[in-house]
């Protein structure tokens, strides 16, 4: 969780004045974490701190706040919302102008009137930067802290077919994924490309391979075996995080002997999944989408957790 710079230039380009409303603190349970914050506007709005009563009254206050400020919520006694705790947000109001004020790496500004910042602060700032890790979203003293979010999981998408479009329609949405997708020809990819999704057309897509980051996840799905098992034979040539092929069992008893004839060890073809989805969802280019998303979505990939996207 992050601020999103870039989510919130475009916002302030389509709609002019901005406000941003984030969770800044809580006491007690929330539907939604600190830092977790929505932008609102005129006539509409996008993220969510959580929904129900908070995120309406929020967001009807931010169309009307005349400046920035903090304000604390009882979810119980004040809005009759089950979650019990208490939520401080805190308002600010965004345009052009304000947009250059704001940091590169972490945002740090004062919430209410104060203009010092206090040592508490400094020295979480210092300490972020001297172990190059980012602070955590914190008010301290008055003022609110936010690392700039930037996606950490890059994930790489090999197909623009049914299965790949409807993956990455799943995908785009969610937080901290930087996704790449790659396919033989750029009028393979839908007319309106999710943002942040990054497009690749390549001749030879397999070329690409030594591009992708070590730390990647693959999700291979071509309209082509003869493209997959070469992706999959480059794959196993570089470092990956996971490494995931769709098709049947029997598709994959053929790709790993062919595989092995290719000269690569049963233990590292054992390092590529397949087949991924869930079965028990269907065969429909969403339902394979869900459960491979979903897949992703459970802890750290590991030798364990890449089991969890078998068939």
């Amino acid at each position: 969780m992050g601020f999103d710079l870039g989510e919130l230039r475009a916002a302030v380009a389509e709609h002019g004045r901005v406000t941003r409303v984030v969770i800044a603190a809580i006491r007690g349970s929330s539907p939604r974490e600190v830092g977790a914050a929505m932008l609102v506007w005129e006539t509409g709005q996008s993220g969510t701190i959580g929904g129900g009563t908070l995120e309406f009254q929020a967001a009807q206050a931010a169309r009307n706040a005349p400046r920035a400020g903090l304000s604390q919520h009882a979810l119980g006694p004040d809005l009759g919302q089950c979650c019990g705790g208490v939520v401080t947000l805190l308002t600010e109001i965004h345009d052009e102008a304000s947009l250059t004020t704001l940091g590169a790496d972490v945002v740090a500004r004062p919430a209410d009137c104060s203009t010092d910042m206090p040592m508490s602060v400094r020295r979480v700032l210092a300490k972020a930067r001297a172990q190059g890790i980012a602070p955590a979203p914190q008010l301290i003293e008055g003022w609110m802290i936010e690392p700039v979010h930037r996606p950490a999981r890059p994930v790489w998408v090999w197909g623009a077919g049914h299965v790949g479009r409807a993956l990455v329609d799943v995908l785009a949405p969610l937080p901290d994924l930087a996704i790449t997708w790659v396919d033989t020809d750029a009028n393979r990819f839908p007319a309106t490309v999710p943002p942040g999704v990054t497009t690749i057309p390549a001749a030879h897509p397999a070329a690409l391979v030594p591009h992708a980051p070590a730390n990647a996840e693959h999700l291979i799905l071509t309209y082509s075996h003869t493209l997959d098992l070469e992706l999959c034979h480059r794959l196993l040539d570089h470092a990956f995080t996971f490494a995931g092929l769709i098709g049947s069992k029997t598709k994959w008893a053929r790709f790993r002997s062919r595989l092995a004839a290719l000269g690569h060890a049963p233990g590292r073809i054992a390092d590529i999944t397949c087949p991924i989805g869930d079965p028990a969802l269907g065969k429909h280019p969403r339902m394979i989408a869900i459960g491979v998303a979903a897949a992703l979505m459970r802890p750290a990939q590991s030798t364990h957790a890449k089991k969890d996207l078998s068939a």
